[in-house]
């Protein structure tokens, strides 16, 4: 790809992520170009549908929850890299919220979604090891609990918009080893349904 290309895809990802977190996921191509600074044309030359470009972004944000994921697993403490993993997936309430049954099934998200789940367990098993988690906590049960949190928080909006900190803390003592009872069942396998 010319590197005018990759300058027009990357505004354009950018432009799309703001607008469908500003205004949902109905916002139209012709906004969204218009915030890229880009023709209509130009957008539909990189994605032929929207949802493909709403799987791009997915895709997209996904990665980047992936790399901080990664970066944790070489840099902080056992307990700490899986709060700081849960906190930056809360901070992209958007690949929560837009991660539907469909766009599950595209398949660069799926690929994504995959590295996720790869980075979560790395993540887990290692705070398993340390004795910060209990340990029957695995990297399944650490992305739903992201999800949890986003949804709790979601009915206020932006009217409290930290509130999400709040709920994250409850979460994350009770993956703590500290007073913890058996759990009813066993964690999912896989987040893709079966």
């Amino acid at each position: 790809m010319r590197a005018d290309a990759v300058r027009n895809r990357r505004r354009l990802l950018d432009a799309a992520a703001a607008e469908f977190a500003e205004h949902g996921m109905e916002v139209s191509i012709a906004r969204i170009a218009a915030r890229a600074g880009i023709g209509k044309g130009t957008v539909f030359r990189h994605f032929a549908t929207k949802e493909q470009l709403m799987a791009a972004i997915l895709s997209d944000q996904l990665d980047a929850l992936v790399a901080r994921g990664e970066e944790l697993v070489e840099s902080a403490g056992p307990g700490e890299a899986v709060l700081d993993f849960m906190a930056a997936g809360v901070r992209l309430r958007s690949f929560c919220v837009a991660l539907t049954a469909e766009m599950r099934e595209e398949l660069q998200v799926r690929a994504a979604s995959e590295r996720l789940a790869a980075v979560a367990e790395s993540l887990t098993a290692r705070a398993r090891r340390a004795g910060a988690v209990r340990g029957d906590v695995t990297g399944h049960d650490v992305l739903l609990l992201i999800n949890a949190v986003v949804q709790a928080v979601a009915p206020l909006g932006d009217a409290a918009p930290e509130l999400w900190r709040r709920y994250l803390g409850l979460v994350f003592d009770g993956l703590r080893p500290e007073a913890a009872h058996p759990l009813p069942v066993p964690a999912p396998r896989s987040l893709a349904p079966d």
